[in-house]
Order: C-alpha cells, then structure tokens, then sequence
C-alpha cells in the first residue's frame, strides 16, 4: 500500500537508523573509527557502548515560548583507553561546533581525574558525519576555548561527508553503517521521479557485496538482514509512497540464484530481513508512543504484511520490547 503524496516525513527516520545500529551492532563502527581517526582495531576487539547522559536546554518554540529539552549524543564508545563521540548529521547545523562542546564536556566529565584544587579533564575523539551536503556543509568541526590570561586551545576534526565516499571505497574500508544512508544523495532525482537506474546500479552492488560478505563470515546473518532493513527504512523515507519506492525496496531482497541451496538461503534471508523490519517498526513505535493499531498498520504499509502476520509479530517482539 502506498501513502498518499502528502503524508508527512518522518523527521526522525535517520536518527532512528543510527541509534538502532548503534545498540544493536556496535561491531560495525569499529572500521568506521579506523577510517575516520587511522586507527587500527582488531574487528573483534572489546566494544563499550557508554551511556549517552543527556544534558537539559532551554529552546525557544514556534510561538515565542521557552522550553527545555533534553539532548542526548548519537554515539559514545569506548575502545580498549580511548573513548570516541560520533554524531550524525542529515544536514549541516550552526550549532553542530558548540553542541559536540557541551557532548564533549559531559563525556570528560565521567572520566576526569580531581584532586585538592585541580582536575584534568579529557576530552574524547569525535567526528561529524553528515548523510547530506550543502554549499555550507564544513569540511571541519573546529572549536577554540580561550581563556582569561590569552590562551587558546584548538579542539578540531575533520567531518565525514557521506556523499563524497564512493560504493567501492565504503564496502573495501567495511564502512558497513555507512550504507543504508547512502541513497540520500539521489534524492532529488529519487523525490522528483528522474531516472533511478544509476540507484538501482548501486544498491545491487551494496546487496551482492553484503551477500557474499555474509557467505565470507564477515558479516553476520542478524548484521546482514538489519542493514537491508536498514538501507529499506531510509528508501522509503525518502521516496514517501512515490512511484520509486516500490521498485528500490524490492533490490534489497535480490534476485541472485546460483544453486538451490543458495535460493534458500536467499530466502531465508527475505524473511529474516522482514521479521528484523517487524522488530524495529514495533520497537520504535513503542518508543514514540504509538498505539498497536497504529503499529500493525505501519507493519502493512512499510512491508507487505497481513493484518494476520502483523498481529503475530506484535504478539511476538511487542511483549519482548515491553519486558
């Protein structure tokens, strides 16, 4: 079922992506760290993702009022001493410079060392990725603290702009959370209805190269399934029910048949992906409040299901996800 042509964006799908993979699939990010700060971890070295503590701020709202709102940090990790912020970025922010301040500040403050009179506060590593680029969209996050006596400290990092990383670069470098946001720069022509065969080219490229890192043991049949659901939660933000959507989702189930076992694997791997999606629509619309009609229809319209498979599914994560 398509929605119709001016049903709203969900503002918060590539957040939603991000945060999930993050809980879900920390591994992953470990060649993102190599890449982004030259690093070289071991693929199965020790993760831990730290607790992103939210900070309160007062905002003002569309009719002049003030509020405050809690912000919480899109991904903190630790790795063997060093400790890494991440944020992701749809667009470029004036206020990314000061935000990744204050994130950073309260990650230091969990690991700062005082004593009588003095404190040494270390600052972790981050990095800006950003899925979208505009003519303003900075190549660098560069914070300066200046101090009374004239001091000044440069706390500085290169960005990562998702949209300047080639397919063949991000799969060589295993930029696995990298991939289900890279669609976002054909949206003009994937949101205007121009010719989507260049993307079609490219998300069979990222499907066979998954299937046969899952075949490799490099990627694992939960990592495989989620970043297909991933990469389809992301085309169908972005595509909103047009005449696009049904065709891009469909390449992420693959038509690759070689032999019968692998025409089972592969549909294994459809189901699995289906059922993952299931688990992440319930869980997420838990989170946002929405009530269980509202979650099988979602079910329906994003996947395919029937109202009976639907309601099994709720049956079997709704319960698990309220545990």
């Amino acid at each position: 079922m398509r929605k119709g042509k001016n049903m709203q964006k969900k503002a918060h799908d590539y957040d939603n992506v991000f945060k999930t993979m993050k809980s879900r699939h920390k591994r992953l990010f470990i060649s993102v760290i190599n890449d982004i700060f030259d690093k070289n971890y071991s693929l199965d070295v020790r993760v831990d993702a730290l607790p992103t503590e939210g900070y309160l701020i007062e905002s003002e709202t569309v009719d002049g009022s003030r509020e405050i709102e809690e912000r919480i940090s899109d991904f903190l990790i630790k790795v063997e001493s060093e400790v890494y912020l991440l944020e992701c970025q749809s667009y470029d922010d004036g206020s990314m410079a000061i935000r990744i301040a204050e994130y950073a500040f309260i990650v230091a403050r969990q690991f700062a060392a005082w004593d009588m009179g003095c404190a040494k506060i270390p600052m972790p590593r981050f990095s800006v990725i950003y899925v979208k680029r505009t003519d303003k969209t900075p190549k660098t996050t560069t914070i300066t603290f200046t101090f009374p006596d004239g001091q000044s400290v440069v706390y500085e990092s290169d960005n990562v702009i998702l949209d300047q990383l080639s397919k063949e670069y991000i799969v060589a470098k295993r930029l696995f959370p990298y991939i289900p946001f890279y669609v976002a720069r054909y949206e003009k022509d994937i949101t205007s209805g121009n010719n989507v065969n260049k993307v079609v080219e490219d998300l069979i490229y990222f499907r066979d190269e998954m299937l046969s890192l899952n075949k490799e043991g490099e990627l694992s049949d939960a990592e495989l399934i989620d970043l297909m659901g991933f990469v389809n939660t992301i085309i169908t933000h972005i595509t909103n029910g047009n005449r696009n959507e049904e065709r891009l989702v469909k390449v992420m189930g693959g038509t690759i048949i070689e032999t019968e076992s692998e025409k089972w694997m592969r549909q294994g791997i459809q189901q699995g992906m289906q059922q993952g999606q299931a688990k992440m629509i319930i869980e997420l619309g838990l989170e946002d409040g929405l009530d269980e009609s509202a979650i099988l229809k979602r079910m329906q319209e994003k996947i395919g299901f029937s109202m009976e498979e639907a309601l099994a599914c709720m049956k079997r994560y709704g319960k698990q996800s309220m545990e």
